[in-house]
């Protein structure tokens, strides 16, 4: 099936803007609406089904060197989750400073900058696509970089924060994404940036277009400092409680892709 693939890029001039906005509901879906910030300058990368291109779109705006270890200044982080071990998977304690041990006895390609936590019962990885908590979740959701996959339990919210890689230092990033699994319904995955306690905007993710079900999302924003991105995944919690139909469109989560952090002075 054809993939959506969409790049927008934000521009202060207001009659500019109202232009691209006005193209913009002509060409993309209109059910997937963007609501950056005023003035706020942002480069969007979305699609869904095949998005290999818009990878290889957004890996080149963060900076084509990744890095695995810390010390860096430019270039880009990913979690694709894959290394996680078996006594921390299937768990709902997946610690959320996992990916920035500062305790030099841990492997420095564990200290990647990124904080995660959510107001539900805990942080799980797994590599039975949550088919442990609901059978019927094998069917709904695949990993695109096999075989684990990502979800705050309890609670379709969660936040991510950045510290210098290896560091307690408080950071920020220039841009993040995320591939989702099975984005049924439109407006339900959302991604909503801050610079401190300021909102830089808030972006839908698209639904998917395939049996595969993947979807990507993800904003870069060159004059801005992201200090903190909030994920709503779906419209209900991954739990026992809830299967994927109608009523409650479930996602979950695998790679995560985001630009060096870098220190907040």
């Amino acid at each position: 099936m054809k993939s959506q693939f969409f790049v927008k890029k934000a521009i202060k001039n207001a009659g500019i803007l109202a232009c691209l906005a006005l193209m913009s509901a002509c060409n993309s879906s209109s059910d997937e609406p963007e609501t950056p910030a005023p003035s706020v300058n942002f480069t969007e990368v979305k699609g869904s089904g095949d998005i290999t291109s818009q990878l290889a779109s957004f890996r080149s705006l963060l900076g084509d060197q990744l890095n695995t270890t810390p010390g860096q200044t430019t270039g880009r982080r990913e979690i694709n989750w894959d290394a996680v071990p078996d006594n921390q998977t299937n768990t709902d304690t997946f610690p959320g400073d996992f990916f920035n041990s500062t305790d030099p006895a841990v492997a420095a390609g564990r200290k990647r900058g990124a904080i995660f936590s959510t107001p539900g019962n805990g942080l799980r990885i797994s590599d039975k696509n949550f088919s442990d908590l609901v059978s019927a979740y094998k069917e709904q959701f695949n990993a695109f970089s096999p075989a684990r996959t990502f979800a705050a339990t309890g609670s379709n919210k969660m936040d991510v924060t950045f510290k210098v890689p290896g560091t307690a230092t408080a950071a920020f990033v220039k841009g993040f994404g995320v591939v989702l699994s099975d984005v049924d319904k439109a407006n339900s995955t959302t991604l909503e940036f801050f610079e401190g306690d300021k909102s830089l905007g808030k972006f839908a993710a698209p639904t998917r277009k395939d049996d595969k079900g993947f979807s990507f999302l993800g904003a870069v924003f060159p004059d801005s400092k992201v200090t903190k991105v909030t994920i709503t995944s779906g419209s209900a919690a991954i739990s026992n409680k809830y299967a994927d139909n109608a009523e409650n469109d479930l996602v979950v989560m695998d790679d995560f892709l985001y630009s060096e952090p870098s220190a907040v002075q």
